[in-house]
């Protein structure tokens, strides 16, 4: 029945060609005659041309459109010339296009694509040298007709060798190709003990950590490879094992993963690790999910060569290559990192992060730009924390801000500290001196100042930065955000401290108080209180009541212009007693002391007053050489010479007395210019000017670190302009050696004058009538009993015991005046070689005549 159903098509084929030929009018037959020869050459032709177009296999490239391509159609006769016959076309195809119904043809697309691909073969033979060559893709090369029966047969059968348009017999009519695909495919199962699709398979289960059939981990090489005794080509253990490579950095990651969440304690890993380690595993979540589509895919078939995939979803190693190129990529920088951050924790850890995310790869940028934000999250809520509540929130210590306890007094200096190890790279070292002062302005006013008032500052700034307080607001990336939201919180919170710091706890007024006090600028004061207490003073220090001389300051406040003062700057101030041992006057042990009590125990620390104790002793002990040489001068200024009393003196001792006293006077005075040109230069040209660029920083300073900045500035400009800095220690001893010398002059003048006093009463009381006598010897009875006294019965003995200790004094007083003159000149030498400007000029106020230097040239 079939062999009758192809000779009935064949039939059919030939009546077709028949009927076409007969309505050609450019035919080659013999004749008119419509019914031609089935044995005619051009018959034969068409016959054969028709047989190939009906056993073809057209597979077009372009899209089924019946509108697109017969509009190509008349388009291209169009450009040919052929308009008519494009209009024409038209008018059929509209034609062919709205018929529907019984007997229409359905695939319009597929008669029309069929008609344009005979016309272009048609053109293509025409143009050619042989006309055999008509439609080559679809030729067959029969020479006889007994062959169209087995064309159309194997059209009706469907036979595999005609698939995706390709005719076996017309082009390959022995089947060399299918053979050598056959012989291809036994040659490379004979070289492959393994399939590819167990292969692959093994590969997917590596990429998870998981030993397959043949492929497992050898410890050997610190890898994944295929077994030794697989029979695999080289080529193929190669891609296995680079395929592989993945399966270790997953392995590497994974394991990174569970020891740092089964690490204990948790300090060893922190919340910023905690952090990167679920940023690693939602890679690796995405990772599984490639993983599941992988393994989906494998469970297809891979196709032979010679054949065409059923489904284009299968796997092979080369296409797993293709697949593992992104992955891998990903996976090979989560090791390092990983390798990088096993020891790290905290910022160290950002850090260490962020160095590897300057790259130029999009890929690895964008990657770990999404990485850092997970991991860095953590320290940026902690920066927010600390600049706007000032809450250390940092349990397993990663923050770059470390706390530790400490007093009130040295909560700002000792209180908190950066720890440089833990500062991530994307944040500077400016940017960080400001968010930890930030925070520590924050609890010095919550701590030290009692105040409440920096929250609602805090909030200002919040809102003034567009940043919210809620947490997740800021992040990496942002760094432009942390600075703005830092500097508005710094620039609010040290402001609003400040404040706090000069108004409600008068910084300034007490600054001027000690300046007032203890560095004695309150001059009617401190003269006061030296005359009240110089008589205690002189006794031994084991004897002095500290009780006594707080009594006594208490009443040169009273009774000086420091009673107007604020009463919480007097009760501050109170007399210290300092350690003394056996020999020591009241002198060397008495000094002033003011309690400086929080917060301004934070400025005026332990070691600040002492430095400003060390200025108060130098400066007291030259108010105690002024003092001296004041009291000296009032016991010198009666000029006792001029008396009546001395007119009966013989001449010698006259002229003596007046050597002896002159000396006694130019000697004063050298000291007192000396004396008096170093208080001037000390009080104005140190204590003044210092204060003055001390107020003017205090005015400028933006924060309490600058404060304290001005604060030791002043200090320490102090400390060296007062010889009392380090490098002026030699100065500084050949002062105070110079300020003995003239205490002890002090006491050699008091005895000169007492002396002459008692002269004077002696000889006043010889010229006494005889009762008066009498009566002075009895009340000068107790002194004439003291050995070396000056009253004796005879004028004669009293003149020659007044000669002697003339004599005695003025040989003192050379010695002094000599001491004396080469101390200074010690002292001015020193000078010049002095590094600051001030002591230099210190120099041209003492010489300023040029006396020393031109007496007695200084080198």
């Amino acid at each position: 029945m079939e062999e009758e159903d192809q000779q009935k098509i064949l039939d059919l084929v030939k009546e077709l060609v028949h009927r076409l030929l007969s309505q050609n009018p450019s035919s080659k037959a013999p004749n008119s005659n419509p019914n031609h020869n089935p044995n005619a050459p051009d018959f034969q032709n068409a016959l054969r041309y028709a047989i190939r177009i009906l056993s073809s296999r057209l597979t077009p490239s372009i899209a089924p459109d019946a509108a697109a391509i017969a509009e190509s159609i008349k388009r291209r006769l169009a450009t040919q010339g052929k308009s008519s016959q494009a209009l024409t076309f038209a008018d059929l195809f509209n034609k062919f296009a709205l018929k529907t119904g019984p007997g229409s043809i359905n695939n319009k697309w597929a008669v029309l694509y069929l008609l344009k691909i005979i016309s272009e073969d048609r053109k293509t033979a025409n143009n050619g040298p042989n006309s055999v060559a008509l439609l080559p893709n679809l030729a067959l090369n029969d020479p006889d007709l007994k062959n169209d029966s087995r064309v159309l047969h194997n059209l009706t059968r469907g036979d595999r060798g005609w698939d995706n348009g390709v005719l076996l017999v017309a082009k390959d009519p022995e089947n060399l190709r299918e053979i050598a695909f056959k012989e291809y495919v036994n040659l490379v199962r004979e070289e492959n003990e393994v399939s590819e699709e167990v292969l692959v398979r093994d590969v997917l289960y590596a990429c998870q950590g998981i030993d397959g059939k043949y492929v497992k981990f050898d410890a050997n090489v610190d890898g994944y490879a295929l077994l030794d005794t697989v029979k695999v080509p080289r080529a193929t253990r190669l891609i296995v094992r680079k395929l592989c490579e993945l399966g270790w950095l997953f392995r590497k990651v994974k394991g990174y993963i569970s020891e740092s969440m089964d690490r204990f304690p948790a300090e060893d890993v922190g919340t910023v690790g905690q952090a990167f380690c679920a940023a690693l595993q939602d890679e690796l979540s995405e990772y599984y999910k490639l993983l599941a589509v992988l393994e989906a895919q494998a469970m297809n078939p891979i196709p032979l060569v010679s054949e065409t995939a059923s489904s284009g979803n299968y796997l092979s190693l080369r296409r797993l290559s293709v697949w593992f190129a992104e992955p891998m990529v990903k996976m090979r920088l989560m090791a390092v990192l990983v390798d990088k951050c096993r020891v790290l924790r905290g910022g160290a850890m950002a850090g260490a992060i962020h160095l590897h995310a300057q790259h130029g790869d999009p890929l690895v940028h964008e990657f770990m730009r999404s990485l850092l934000q997970r991991v860095c999250s953590p320290l940026f809520e902690m920066v927010r924390s600390w600049v706007l509540e000032g809450e250390l929130e940092d349990i397993f210590a990663e923050f770059f801000v470390v706390g530790q306890p400490v007093k009130a007094e040295s909560l700002w200096r000792e209180g908190y500290r950066l720890h440089a190890g833990m500062l991530p790279s994307f944040i500077s070292q400016s940017l960080a001196q400001r968010i930890l002062r930030t925070g520590k302005s924050i609890n010095f006013l919550r701590v030290c100042c009692d105040d409440r008032g920096w929250a609602d500052t805090a909030t200002e700034a919040a809102t003034a930065a567009g940043t919210t307080t809620r947490r997740g607001s800021l992040g990496y990336g942002e760094t432009d955000a942390l600075e703005t939201l830092v500097v508005e919180a710094a620039k609010r919170i040290d402001k609003h401290l400040l404040d706090v710091m000069y108004t409600r706890f008068k910084f300034k007024e007490h600054c001027l108080a000690i300046k007032q006090y203890l560095l004695l600028g309150q001059g009617d004061f401190v003269q006061y209180l030296m005359d009240i207490v110089g008589p205690e003073l002189s006794e031994p220090a084991n004897t002095i009541s500290s009780f006594k001389l707080a009594g006594l300051l208490e009443s040169a406040i009273r009774s000086s212009n420091a009673q107007y003062d604020d009463c919480d700057i007097l009760d501050r101030l109170r007399v210290k007693m300092m350690p003394h041992g056996t020999g020591d006057r009241g002198w060397d042990v008495f000094s002033l002391e003011y309690d400086a009590r929080v917060p301004l125990d934070t400025v005026f620390t332990e070691s600040v007053m002492g430095r400003y104790l060390r200025i108060f002793n130098f400066l007291w002990k030259l108010r105690r050489v002024e003092h001296v040489l004041i009291g000296a001068w009032k016991m010198m200024k009666p000029n006792c010479i001029t008396s009546r009393s001395f007119t009966k003196l013989q001449g010698a001792v006259k002229l003596q007395l007046l050597s002896t006293l002159r000396r006694c006077q130019v000697l004063w005075n050298e000291m007192n210019h000396f004396v008096t040109n170093l208080q001037y230069y000390i009080m104005f040209e140190v204590l003044e000017v210092s204060w003055s660029n001390f107020s003017n920083e205090m005015e400028v300073a933006k924060d309490l670190d600058d404060l304290l900045a001005a604060h030791e500035q002043y200090l320490h400009s102090i400390v060296e302009k007062s010889l009392l800095g380090e490098r002026s220690q030699p100065l500084y001893k050949s002062l105070f050696v110079l300020f003995d010398l003239i205490l002890r002059f002090r006491s050699h003048a008091d005895r000169l004058y007492e002396g002459i006093h008692e002269l004077q009463a002696r000889t006043m009381a010889s010229s006494l009538p005889s009762q008066d006598k009498n009566k002075s010897r009895r009340q000068t009875s107790d002194k004439s009993s003291e050995p070396g006294s000056w009253i004796s019965d005879g004028r004669k003995a009293l003149t020659q015991r007044a000669g002697e200790f003339l004599r005695n004094m003025g040989q003192e007083l050379d010695a002094i005046a000599k001491e004396y003159t080469t101390l200074l000149e010690g002292f001015l030498s020193q000078l010049p070689v002095q590094q600051h400007v001030d002591l230099k000029f210190l120099l041209f106020r003492l010489d300023f005549t040029k006396f020393y230097s031109q007496v007695n040239p200084i080198k």
